[in-house]
């Protein structure tokens, strides 16, 4: 099982990214999976949405930037057996913990934001025998960190995801699996991953017939994004750049 995710979103300078990936990729990444409890680690890079997600962007109340991080270029998934595989000593999560070479590297980055999320539910969709066995996320993802103000918009949120949300990602064609996450630490209190077999079948199923209906007065999903307030960039909708897609 791999219910604690450490999710690390960054830029980094065009000029950089060929050598910084190349270290990420070969050397950070591979020695991630050789701490005890560390079950994969995945990296992507924000290829953006269609045009309902452009708009819905425009309207989605966002968090302080200068208090979270406002990187959105790329993201670092690392999953465990337990959130608390992160906070135990000789965590590479802890600065304290890293040689000289990855505080080097990893101080390359920019608008570094991290959270570590716990998996509170999961359905599988139908192209889920496609995923890895590991548990690594698929070739394509959309994940979105996010947090609202009142009870009442936290009942209302858990209901969406329950009754709507996670009821037609189970039945999409092209989605492998979905899962809603609560944080643990970091700006969010909720996240959520989707898994898809590609950037195109996201787009042919996900983007239009789901995503523009929070553009539609009355809809239920219209009213969660009014009070959903989300991280810069908050979705994210990823290419898998390693473990590379075959």
């Amino acid at each position: 099982m791999d219910n604690g995710i450490w999710s690390t979103w960054y830029d980094l300078p065009e000029d950089m990214r060929v050598e910084h990936h190349k270290w990420l990729h070969g050397t950070y990444l591979p020695g991630l999976l050789q701490h005890p409890g560390i079950a994969w680690a995945a990296h992507y890079q924000h290829v953006g949405g269609g045009e309902a997600m452009e708009a819905l962007g425009e309207r989605l109340p966002r968090g302080p930037g200068e208090e979270m991080g406002t990187g959105t270029q790329f993201v670092v998934l690392v999953g465990a057996v337990s959130p608390h595989v992160f906070f135990r000593s000789g965590s590479p999560f802890y600065e304290s913990e890293q040689n000289d070479e990855t505080r080097y590297k990893l101080s390359e980055r920019e608008g570094v934001r991290a959270c570590v999320f716990v998996e509170e539910e999961r359905v599988t969709g139908p192209e889920y025998g496609q995923c890895d066995p590991g548990g690594t996320p698929g070739p394509a993802i959309q994940t979105g960190s996010f947090r609202v103000a009142t009870t009442e918009d936290e009942i209302d949120l858990g209901g969406w995801y329950a009754q709507y949300r996670l009821p037609h990602m189970a039945r999409m064609p092209g989605a492998m699996r979905t899962r809603k996450l609560s944080c643990i630490a970091g700006w969010a209190t909720h996240s959520v991953l989707y898994e898809f077999t590609s950037i195109e079948a996201r787009m042919k199923n996900f983007e239009e017939p789901h995503e523009s209906l929070a553009l539609q007065k009355g809809e239920w999903t219209s009213r969660v994004v009014e009070y959903t307030i989300h991280a810069p960039g908050s979705p994210t909708v990823g290419q898998r750049l390693w473990p590379p897609v075959e």
